[in-house]
């Protein structure tokens, strides 16, 4: 499913997210192809997470590094859809 992710350190992306199964204080998010969402006032652009640092497009995060889970708008999946193509 792809979501709006309001990260603790006011980072919004967008991202296909999995819930796994882990230990205490282990990674239990997937995420998968996450873009960051770059807001400036009427203009909205998207950049792969971590562009400069990695070249790879799935990452472990804790849970509680996540503020909120949304549902994004139907033309933020389309520009994200086709990004990820």
């Amino acid at each position: 499913m792809i979501k709006a992710i309001l990260l603790t350190n006011n980072v919004v992306i967008i991202s296909k997210i999995e819930e796994v199964g882990a230990d205490i204080g282990e990674p239990d998010c997937k995420l998968i192809n996450p873009y960051v969402i770059n807001q400036s006032s009427s203009l909205l652009s998207m950049e792969p997470w971590l562009l400069n640092i990695t070249t790879q497009s799935e990452f472990m995060i804790s849970s509680d590094k996540i503020l909120t889970i949304s549902d994004p708008t139907e033309e933020l999946i389309k520009k994200y859809d086709s990004l990820i193509k």
